[in-house]
């Protein structure tokens, strides 16, 4: 049955998604211009970061939207706003406060352990928060005539959590698309990345040390290579070793 869903998913999204896509990137390609109107899901973050960089390349306009959902480390929204600043990228920050009275988690309250029992889902997963900041992009998307949604979202290194799924981004790419009948595009760059692929992007894109230095991935709220401790950081820190050793030795076989 999930093969199916995934299926329909997939038939669905390339015509009422892709579709715009193809028909308006295929003339601009061959005039080598950048392609329309795009807004980024910003955190801050390694991931959004590089996706922002990764839509700067490729995207006339771009913007940010950043969501306060009551997260315990606020810093995230400061290096969000600092980040677009440096770059010169407009920046909104929406209050989604009550995502945080719905569904309390360890990202948004002391006291809850950071932590994931065998076969559930980890203390930091949000519910719904990725469904509910993908339709308030759409919706903010359409009003300043944007197409195209960029997020950091990935399969690869998930942790497990269901809104980070190819499938729900298809499937939610054909909901928006019906809703307000019209033709959105949800980017996923990193999608079938791991950290260490990730890092490598960032390096192709010459952002290799803005994000490493500017960006707060830590779920304690520390810029850069962050606490070291937290699974965020553990996550970041090995992608990062794993790339720099590859790199290393692809610079070796060069010489």
């Amino acid at each position: 049955m999930k093969q199916v869903n995934e299926q329909v998913c997939n038939n669905h999204v390339s015509s009422a998604g892709e579709a715009a896509w193809n028909a308006d990137s295929h003339s601009q390609a061959h005039a080598g211009r950048k392609q329309g109107k795009a807004v980024v899901v910003f955190s801050g973050g390694q991931d959004s970061t590089t996706c922002l960089f990764w839509a700067l390349q490729r995207f006339e306009e771009v913007e940010t939207i950043t969501f306060d959902y009551g997260q315990r480390h606020k810093s995230e929204l400061e290096h969000a706003k600092a980040i677009a600043g440096k770059l010169g990228v407009p920046h909104r920050i929406l209050d989604m406060s009550l995502l945080n009275q719905l569904a309390p988690n360890a990202l948004t309250r002391d006291d809850i352990a950071i932590e994931q029992e065998e076969g559930e889902l980890p203390s930091t997963f949000v519910e719904g928060r990725n469904l509910l900041f993908f339709s308030f992009a759409a919706v903010y998307a359409k009003q300043i005539g944007a197409r195209h949604i960029v997020t950091g979202v990935c399969e690869t290194d998930f942790s497990g959590y269901p809104d980070c799924r190819d499938v729900f981004v298809k499937s939610l790419n054909v909901t928006l698309n019906l809703a307000m009948d019209y033709g959105f595009v949800l980017h996923t760059p990193l999608m079938w990345l791991d950290k260490a692929d990730t890092w490598r992007l960032a390096d192709e894109l010459g952002a290799f040390d803005f994000v490493r230095t500017e960006t707060v991935t830590c779920y304690n709220g520390l810029p850069g290579d962050g606490c070291g401790e937290c699974p965020s950081c553990k996550l970041r820190k090995a992608g990062l070793e794993r790339y720099l050793m590859e790199r290393k030795q692809e610079e070796g076989t060069s010489r």
